[in-house]
This record gives structure tokens, C-alpha cells and sequence, in this order.
């Protein structure tokens, strides 16, 4: 168990005595603000905060994080507020202890919820200081730790957590020995059995592979001292986690797995590192297609190494890291390496490091002000933590990260949000291409943009990216609202025409009330509810209109009155029905649909029969004059088969302007058949002139509109 003194005793190695004695006042603040509290263990409580302190000590981390790690739990578990940690130890502290607590104790309807939340504002905090996450990563895995005193139900749950959330964040901002401990800690809790054969067969292995370890070991060690190159050789051992992870995701065995060798040689600088690549290559020969450079081209999380591939003797197949020293430290420790090159000086990696994490960071944040509520968000962030990297190109040579399996939309949200939305089109090596098709490492990607283009919904269907998919999502809400408010606004204005009234002239008590009661905050949300159908727009107007209103008109007067004009580009609140298919032409009427908005049907359509006379559920329209847009329209064809039919049917409705989306062929009667054809035309003249055209063809016997 540790204690203060002996962490005392490891803190004088980079710390100076002023920052020791911060650091234990905060221990015996932490000490009786814990008094008489126990862990589910027996231990007094202030073992664990000094325990995190402890873990955060060995990776050289500041004096002030220090002090966060033993006061991260008071805020919570105790009496004292954030005015009483700030007035002892400074706002930064304070900051950094309110960024890893809970903040506040919320209702929710769900525990995975309050958890959401609770990351939620962790991400808030960690915008401002990122030590937020490492105090919180330290905290997690000493709960980890110390996890079997917990009952099985809870440590499955936690262990669960810890595998979604907090070890990919670790190996997000490159902090891999953490990870790998916190997933080993995680596995074991919950997976007992299968940890337990998984690390007895390690055991075993590692036995029987001993002198072939240290048989390529001095082989490659020799022939660096050969040719005059520092480097220090060394095995590297899986860890339990990832053995498991590759024999479920690979389907192979625990032995094709271990049959892999691997090794890591540290050496001093990145010009050794390509000479020792040359010189293992010429040892041993390379696997073609299994060299990676992450030198040129670091990963995401600031990692940077030399991966290369060999055929070693007896068909044994090795893999081989390179890297220096400062690589090394960095690889192990991540950003929390950015501790020591703020200390003793400039250290490229872990400043590269460093800036990828508060990229990313700045990335979450952005997400999370986009997202409609926690669940969501985290539901984002947690396909944000990706194993996996394409590296792709910028026409002027920029590189881009992005996760496997990324398309175009994923890259042109990772340029910037205003060029993803208005992306209409992309070319891959100066090829046009699909947005929907997945990106490979080297390609260079162009995006194409048009001022009027907006998100389509079905984006949603193949982006990989967080901020893609949150961006998207964001817009299509926004746009939805826009265009929910404004038909709500048209609907409201044409029923309290029947009380001759218009919105200007709308009860304001009557509005306070009616908004009270339905717990909306303004007459733009009452007017998207209407929009959307949730609320009748004729209900909204009894209710509002004014108190010396005359009494609504008879049916006779509102058919007189000049019905809602459509445009056709009202948008997503706007939808024609399917069954009947109006096009501008048809007389058409409205029927108010809950969370569709308007459903457009044709008057004499039979779906709509039963609620034509119901002036609550039905509203009149008409088509406006400079309607442009294109509309859907299916016809039903009796024709005499013979060879090229389907061709001059599609000629002849080319020649017509108008475009085929779907040609179908019905079962044959002798030398007759049924054609069904949907196509596309302006109005209901330029659907006659397509009729006319297809009864001129011999073959064609009946033309008729479904």
C-alpha cells in the first residue's frame, strides 16, 4: 500500500521541494475530508486518491495534477464545494478536480444515461485542461485494480465501461501501456475463465519459445553490432486482451496467433532507424505489403515506429518495430509525455503528440454541442475511438486521418463542416467516384461543392466519422425545424382566416397559457409542432384567436377562401402520397399527418375519402403558379409483345423531357402484357403530351394513370 512519504521520496526526482509540500498538503486536506469513509475493501478511503496520485507520479506528471488526484473525490463524496478546493489550492486545481467529479446529481431515466451525461461534461472539462482525462484514466484504472471487492454484477459493468470508453481513450491520446493494463484488468473481470486459460497458455508458450526468442534476439543484435548501428533488441509479449481480440475478430487459433514473433529495437535517432530497417531486411527477407512507415506518416494518437515484417528461419514469421528513444517514451506514455519536454525542453513527438490530442479534444467538443442529448453524443464518440487509420491525400498534399472504412462525405467533414455540407459529387485520383465508397490509404481525394447543395439523410447510412455523422444529423434536425415552423405558420394562418384573424392578431394571454400547458418556450416551437402535425393547427387557432373574433365560417365559406398554395420545395415536412401521386395539376388536398407534417393527396384519391369533409383533419390546396420541381407519376401500359418494346417505350419518353425511374413487365396473356412505368414529368400538360406520344406507338394498345 502506498504512503505519502514514499511517494514523497519518488516525487523528488523532478519535482522541486515547494511543489512536494503542495502536493502532501493536498494528501492531509484529502486525508480529513475523507475521515471515517471506507472503500468496499476496508481501507480507509484516502488510500485510493493516493493511489491515482501514485500512478500519476510514475508517469512524471505535474505538481497541480497531483494535487487533482488527491482532492478528485471531495467535491463528490464529501462536504466541500468547488469555492472551498479553489480557495486552498487555486482555481486550476479546483478546475481540474470539477472536470473529473459528477458536478451534479441528475435524474435520469437510465444508468447508461447519467453515465452518457457524466462523459458528457468530462469532454467539457477536458477542452479546457486535458489533464481532466489523465487524473480520470488514473482514477479508472486503480478502480480497476482494486475491482474484486465489488459484486460480479457491478465489475462486469464497470469492465464493460472501461473496454468501451476508457481504453480507447487512452489509446486514442497514446497512452498504450495504460490501455493495455486497463484492458487485461477489464478482460479478467469479465471474462474470468477465458483470461485464465488464455494467460496459462502464455505461460506455456512462452517456455517453449524461449530459446527461439533469444536464437533471432542475438542474431539481429549481432548484426547491428556489425554494421556499427545502436540499438537495443528486445521480444515483445501480446498482452491477454489483444490475443483474445485477434483469435475473435481472425477466427485463428491460440497457436497461429503465437506463432508470430515479436520484437522492438529502440535506437537514438529517426536516420538509425531507416539503416536498421535496411540492415533487418537484408538479415532477413521482408513480407511483401506488411511495411509500415508511422515516421513520415504518424497515427492519429502521435505514434510513430517502423513496422516491418520477415520470414525468419524454420518458416517462423517475425515482426519488427524501429523507433528512437523519445518515440519509445511516447508510444508508452502519450500525451503524458508533453510533462516532460514542458520540463526539460523540446521533444518533437510528444509535442506532435500532444497537439493531435487537443485536435481531437476540439473535435469531441464540436460534437457535442451538435448532438441532441448525451446518449447520442456518446453513442458518436465511442465510433470515434478507432482502431484503425487510412492516411489520405488533399489535392495540394495535405494528409488526412481518417478511420477504416471512411468514404468522401467522411473527408469532406474532416476539411471542414461547410464542405461536407454542400459536397454534391468527389473524384479519387482524378476519377469521378461514388460518395458512398470507402477510401484507401494514398488516395487523394477531391470534393466537389455547389452553393445550394445541402446533406442528403441517406449520408447517414455509410459515414464512419463522429463529426460526419453528428454534422449531418445537426443540419437535417436544423433544417427540419426551419421548414416545420414555416408550414406551421401557413396552417395556423389559414384556419384563423376562418375567424377572420391573421398571426399579428393572436390572444397574447391565450398564447402564455397554451405554451405553459404544452411546456413550450415560444410561438416558433409551438408553430414546428403544428408543422409537424403533433398539434392541430385548427385547435391552435380556436384557442388563439381573439377574444372578439367572430365565430369560424361554414364549410361553404372556407371552400370559398383561397386555399394554402404549394411550391413543392417545402422540404422534409412535406410528403405526396404515394398511393394516388398528385402532380401540379391534380386538385389536390391536405391531410395533417402527427410527425409527418402535410401528406399531399389527389381529391378524388380513396385513401382520403372518409376524411375529405373533416375540416379538423383536412385543409384545401392549391399548387402554385411557379411550381419547377419534378414529380413522380405511375403508368400502366397494355401492349403486344414483341422484340425492342422496352427500347422504343424508353425513346419515346426521352423525346417527351420527361426521365424513367423503374420499368416493370407484368406476366404475359398470349401476345399481351401489362408495362408499368414511373416516371417523371412537371405538370399534369407535360404528362398528357407523354400519354399522346405512347398511344401514337402501334404496339401500344392502353395507356392509363395508376
Amino acid at each position: 500500500m502506498p504512503t505519502i512519504d514514499a511517494l514523497s521520496e519518488r516525487l523528488t526526482d523532478y519535482l522541486d521541494l515547494q511543489q512536494i509540500r503542495e502536493v502532501r498538503r493536498a494528501y492531509f486536506y484529502a486525508e480529513q475530508a475523507h475521515d471515517g469513509q471506507r472503500r468496499k475493501s476496508g481501507e480507509p478511503y484516502v488510500t485510493h486518491p493516493l493511489s491515482v496520485a501514485s500512478i500519476l507520479a510514475q508517469m512524471h506528471m505535474d505538481h497541480q495534477s497531483l494535487m487533482a488526484a488527491m482532492l478528485h473525490d471531495v467535491i463528490e463524496d464529501t462536504e466541500i464545494n468547488y469555492e472551498g478546493v479553489s480557495s486552498q489550492f487555486g482555481d486550476t486545481v479546483a478546475d481540474i478536480v470539477d472536470g473529473v467529479s459528477k458536478l451534479a446529481h441528475l435524474d435520469f431515466e437510465t444508468k447508461a444515461e447519467a453515465q452518457a451525461s457524466n462523459f458528457q461534461k468530462m469532454v467539457l472539462a477536458m477542452a479546457e485542461d486535458i489533464r481532466v482525462i489523465l487524473v480520470k484514466l488514473a482514477d479508472r484504472m486503480h478502480n480497476m485494480r482494486t475491482l474484486g471487492a465489488m459484486p460480479p454484477e457491478k465489475q462486469r459493468r464497470i469492465a464493460r465501461e472501461t473496454l468501451d470508453i476508457y481504453a480507447p481513450i487512452a489509446a486514442r491520446l497514446g497512452m498504450r501501456d495504460l490501455q493495455v493494463e486497463l484492458e487485461d484488468l477489464a478482460f479478467q473481470a469479465q471474462h474470468p475463465m477465458r483470461a485464465k486459460y488464455i494467460r496459462r497458455a502464455v505461460v506455456q508458450a512462452r517456455g517453449q519459445r524461449k530459446d527461439v526468442i533469444s536464437s533471432i534476439q542475438n542474431s539481429i543484435q549481432e548484426r547491428l553490432h556489425q554494421e556499427g548501428l545502436p540499438g537495443l533488441v528486445t521480444g515483445r509479449e501480446k498482452h491477454l486482451y489483444s490475443i483474445y481480440q485477434k483469435m475473435k475478430s481472425q477466427r485463428k487459433s491460440f497457436a497461429e496467433i503465437m506463432d508470430v514473433f515479436a520484437f522492438r529495437i529502440v535506437t537514438e535517432s529517426v536516420d538509425e532507424c531507416y539503416r536498421i530497417l535496411g540492415t533487418v531486411h537484408n538479415l532477413y527477407k521482408p513480407v511483401p505489403g506488411r511495411f509500415k512507415d508511422y515516421i513520415a506518416i504518424p497515427k492519429a494518437n502521435g505514434y510513430q515506429s517502423l513496422h516491418t515484417a520477415l520470414f525468419g528461419a524454420r518458416d517462423i514469421t517475425i515482426e519488427v518495430q524501429i523507433r528512437t528513444k523519445e518515440m519509445d517514451a511516447v508510444a508508452s506514455q502519450g500525451i503524458a509525455e508533453h510533462s516532460h519536454y514542458k520540463a526539460y525542453g523540446d521533444s518533437e513527438s510528444a509535442v506532435g503528440s500532444y497537439n493531435r490530442a487537443r485536435k481531437w479534444v476540439q473535435g469531441l467538443l464540436e460534437m457535442q454541442k451538435r448532438a441532441g442529448n448525451s446518449m447520442e453524443f456518446i453513442e458518436t464518440v465511442k465510433t470515434d475511438l478507432f482502431p484503425d487509420e487510412v492516411y489520405v491525400f488533399t489535392p495540394k498534399g495535405r494528409i488526412l486521418e481518417l478511420p477504416h472504412g471512411a468514404t468522401p462525405i467522411d473527408f469532406a467533414y474532416a476539411v471542414h463542416t461547410d464542405v461536407g455540407n454542400s459536397c454534391v459529387s468527389c473524384r479519387i485520383n482524378r476519377r469521378l467516384a461514388p460518395l458512398s465508397q470507402p477510401l484507401e490509404n494514398g488516395q487523394t481525394v477531391e470534393i466537389i461543392t455547389a452553393p445550394g447543395a445541402q446533406p442528403n439523410m441517406a449520408w447517414q447510412n455509410f459515414v464512419v466519422t463522429g463529426k460526419a455523422r453528428s454534422s449531418i444529423r445537426h443540419f437535417l434536425k436544423n433544417q427540419q425545424r426551419h421548414e416545420s415552423v414555416a408550414l406551421g405558420r401557413r396552417l395556423l394562418s389559414q384556419f384563423l382566416g376562418n375567424y377572420g384573424a391573421q398571426i399579428k392578431d393572436i390572444d397574447q394571454a391565450a398564447l402564455k397559457q397554451l405554451l405553459a400547458e404544452a411546456e413550450l418556450k415560444s410561438l416558433d416551437d409551438l408553430l414546428e409542432d403544428v408543422g409537424m402535425g403533433n398539434r392541430m393547427a385548427y385547435v391552435v387557432a380556436r384557442r388563439l384567436k381573439p377574444s372578439d373574433a367572430a365565430e369560424a365560417v361554414s364549410k361553404e365559406g372556407r371552400e370559398k377562401q383561397r386555399p394554402l398554395a404549394i411550391q413543392g420545395t417545402e422540404g422534409m415536412v412535406l410528403q405526396y402520397a404515394k398511393c394516388c401521386r398528385p402532380i401540379p395539376g391534380d386538385t389536390i388536398i391536405g391531410h395533417i399527418s402527427t410527425g409527418r407534417g402535410l401528406v399531399i393527396h389527389r381529391t378524388d384519391c380513396r385513401n382520403i375519402g372518409y376524411l375529405r369533409d373533416d375540416p379538423e383533419k383536412c385543409i384545401y390546396l392549391e399548387w402554385a403558379k411557379d411550381t419547377e420541381d419534378e414529380f413522380t407519376v405511375s403508368l400502366k401500359l397494355e401492349v403486344e409483345s414483341q422484340r425492342g418494346l422496352i427500347a422504343s417505350l424508353a425513346t419515346t419518353v426521352a423525346s417527351t423531357g420527361a426521365n424513367i425511374l423503374k420499368i416493370d413487365t407484368g406476366e404475359r396473356e398470349g401476345q399481351l402484357a401489362t408495362v408499368e412505368v414511373d416516371l417523371t414529368v412537371t405538370n399534369r400538360v407535360h404528362l398528357a403530351r407523354v400519354i399522346k406520344k405512347l398511344r401514337v406507338l402501334k404496339s401500344v394498345n392502353k395507356v392509363s394513370r395508376s
